[in-house]
């Protein structure tokens, strides 16, 4: 998006186009993204386990969002939704080991 000065007064944007194309695909993306992203399983005690859980949590979210990457848009939802869920498999894990030890 740019603005153009012609003249003394008048100023003109450009671009706006293309935003409104990337913000439709954002809202398409979201709209897909709703709903159940995967269901996870692991041990919380296998680290390899752990490992596969958010690699498999982030194929779902490349597989419901493939089509719309590219848009910077989407591209940084997708990216902190991976590491928000990475940060909440690691915490369940953790907690489920606590809780282990604590009985």
């Amino acid at each position: 998006m740019s603005l153009k000065t012609k003249g003394c007064c008048v100023t003109k944007i450009t671009g706006l186009d293309e935003l409104t194309r990337k913000l439709q695909e954002a809202q398409q993306a979201l709209e897909d993204f709703d709903g159940n992203i995967a269901e996870l399983k692991f041990d919380p005690f296998d680290p390899v386990s752990i490992d596969h859980a958010i690699q498999e949590l982030n194929r779902s979210v490349d597989e419901r969002l493939g089509s719309f990457y590219g848009n910077p848009i989407v591209d940084d939802v997708a990216d902190k939704f991976k590491e928000a869920a990475r940060e909440e498999i690691l915490q369940r894990a953790a907690a489920a080991r606590i809780d282990n030890e604590e009985n």
